[in-house]
């Protein structure tokens, strides 16, 4: 599909509808964190400018400030400053990029799991589990950050417990921050990134289509909801588990092919709501 059949797709009213409709929840969180409608304009002026640069290519040739601006919509005079702005924009810290790595491992190999395939908690330090301890666990994984400033932040995050014996509990089966707006921030960005994605390269006709499916059920009491959020949690898990296994054998694998510069992400999610709209609200 080239580029003036994908733009026409704007005159699509289901389109407009689809998109109406994903923007509701993040208008409704931006809102909560003082984030109005003209912060919101200038953030998505950015993001115009950087896929029209990027994911518009026009045949290997340079991509110039014009062009951007004429796919964008965005004014020639603000493209320049845009996109030297995305090139300034810092990576996420260290810490929490490393985070769902280290829990991947601690999930999937069987050195740091029970006999039935559940995290073990981890003594703290290497002179008391030797290998299977928390601090090699974090340097299986990267030498260049310290375990304990990972402990230290995941304790603040309360991704981790750690008790009177001085041994490491994992809190969750998927690195989940209970607390800290930056991390939930970056998850947030990086999850329901990778789920839009899959939709958009699905709703654009690519090949093959990527896995994007959901369950839908109404007419539920409070009790059957809570149910069926206990199943999909249970289930969801052993799932995301299975794949973390057989993707860290994969990757084990592929060490050193020239070929292994690919990236995947699986992920499920659960949601209930009363069904019936709210005051001055459309279905």
């Amino acid at each position: 599909m080239d580029a003036p059949s994908r733009l026409s797709l704007v005159a699509s009213p289901a389109l407009l509808r689809a998109v109406q409709r994903l923007l509701r929840p993040l208008a409704r969180l931006l809102m909560s964190y003082g984030v109005n409608y003209v912060a919101f304009c200038d953030l998505a002026k950015g993001v115009f400018v950087d896929v029209a640069a990027r994911d518009f290519p026009d045949d290997g040739a340079s991509v110039t400030d014009s062009r951007v601006s004429l796919l964008s919509g965005v004014h020639r005079r603000e493209v320049k400053r845009l996109r030297e702005e995305m090139l300034l924009q810092t990576p996420p810290s260290p810490v929490v990029s490393l985070g769902a790595q280290v829990v991947s491992r601690w999930c999937a190999d069987a050195a740091f799991l029970d006999a039935q395939r559940h995290p073990v908690a981890l003594p703290r330090q290497a002179s008391q589990g030797g290998e299977v301890s928390f601090e090699r666990l974090v340097e299986s994984v990267s030498k260049d950050i310290r375990p304990r400033a990972v402990l230290d932040e995941w304790l603040r995050l309360g991704v981790v417990t750690l008790d009177a014996d001085d041994r490491v509990h994992l809190v969750e089966h998927a690195f989940v921050p209970a607390r800290g707006l930056d991390e939930k921030s970056f998850y947030l960005g990086k999850n329901i990134g990778d789920h839009l994605a899959a939709a958009t390269h699905n709703l654009l006709d690519g090949q093959p289509p990527f896995l994007e499916r959901s369950v839908y059920c109404d007419g539920l009491s409070p009790e059957s909801v809570a149910t069926l959020r206990a199943l999909s949690r249970e289930m969801a898990i052993n799932a995301m588990q299975e794949i973390n296994r057989r993707a860290l054998e994969l990757q084990e694998a592929d060490l050193g092919r020239e070929a292994a510069s690919q990236r995947m992400a699986f992920g499920v999610y659960y949601y209930a709501e009363d069904a019936m709209p709210k005051r001055g609200e459309g279905r």
